[in-house]
């Protein structure tokens, strides 16, 4: 029983180190450069573990892109905890998690989907799961009904808000703007909630 656990624990580990490199891949090297040789020296595995657990690329970049969904929502979720509950505070936690490597990973993803049906079946997916995780966390610390007249469209357009800050960030460093923005939207929704 003891060596069937210890096996299960080589096997997480082995795989966290790989979802962990393939995410880094894509931040450093796009989905162009995410190669599954890259990502197994990255890891530290052999190309055979690698291998063992994910037999081709797109065994790989699907587990990465579960792995993605599930870390960016725990990642929010641990800021939200710590979070001020001031609309500007929430607003600015959600921008911010929206301009980390995380969702540079995911927007990786999302565009090499745009031309791989298969890979764009699963992104859909997380997307959706994201999206409501995101949502449902921002009427939580925003403490408001979705029910109430307008509540839904200001809290799904300040997500779209900050995802379209999070892409003008991807280029050149856009801090400075988006905090702007992010405060004055703050105002703005404070104004509509």
């Amino acid at each position: 029983m003891e060596t069937r656990q210890r096996q299960a624990d080589r096997t997480r580990e082995t795989k966290r180190k790989l979802m962990e490199a393939t995410v880094e891949c894509l931040v450093e090297r796009g989905w162009s450069g995410t190669t599954t040789t890259e990502v197994a020296e990255r890891a530290g595995v052999s190309r055979g573990a690698q291998l063992h657990h994910f037999r081709t690329r797109g065994e790989l970049v699907a587990a990465a892109v579960e792995h993605v969904g599930a870390e960016s929502v725990e990642v929010l979720k641990r800021r939200a905890e710590m979070a001020e509950k001031s609309t500007h505070a929430v607003v600015e936690m959600i921008a911010d998690f929206h301009a980390s490597d995380l969702f540079t990973a995911a927007l990786e993803l999302w565009v090499a989907a745009r031309t791989d049906p298969e890979l764009r079946e699963q992104v859909l997916e997380l997307q959706a799961r994201l999206g409501r995780e995101v949502y449902g966390l921002a009427l939580e610390l925003l403490d408001v009904d979705d029910t109430r007249p307008g509540v839904k469209d200001a809290v799904q357009a300040t997500l779209d808000l900050v995802r379209g800050l999070a892409l003008a960030n991807q280029l050149a460093d856009d801090t400075k703007r988006r905090a702007h923005v992010v405060r004055y939207w703050a105002r703005m929704l404070e104004e509509q909630l």
